[in-house]
């Protein structure tokens, strides 16, 4: 006689949900945890980044132990930007930055890199929301092409 079969379907789209919400859930508790202004400017910064491209992939990278929390990394094909924080500022991180027009002049840091640039936000500093929408959109159609 043979031995019954045991069949197990997963639900690949419920486990990736599941996933994202998890996620989701760090990148808050992160953003709870942090000193007012980096707080706000990093709830924000996502906020937008999510207006603009309600398909984003919000993902935790580069955990180590000087770092357990991770940094936030948001991606479309490939990583549009990451938050970290540091003392006295919140550092944007475009993957692709040197390829982005930016009229504006957002980006401020990371200005001699090869392919990656950075927007650094102190205290007090005022983000112009719609040019950063500009750059994130841009970003995914880098990242599309």
């Amino acid at each position: 006689m043979a031995e019954p079969r045991l069949e197990v379907f997963i639900d690949r789209a419920g486990a990736e949900k599941a996933n994202r919400e998890s996620i989701s859930e760090q990148i808050d508790a992160r953003i709870n945890e942090l000193p007012d202004w980096q707080g706000e400017v990093l709830s924000r910064v996502r906020r937008l980044i999510k207006e603009t491209d309600p398909e984003v992939v919000e993902e935790v990278k580069w955990r180590k132990p000087s770092n357990p929390d991770g940094v936030p990394v948001w991606s479309h094909n490939g990583t549009i930007c990451t938050g970290e924080t540091y003392k006295k500022k919140v550092k944007l991180t475009f993957a692709n930055g040197a390829s982005l027009e930016d009229p504006a002049g957002l980006f401020n840091a990371s200005l001699h890199a090869n392919v990656s640039r950075a927007i650094d936000i102190h205290e007090g500093d005022e983000i112009d929301e719609s040019a950063f929408k500009s750059l994130v959109s841009a970003a995914v159609v880098l990242n599309e092409s």
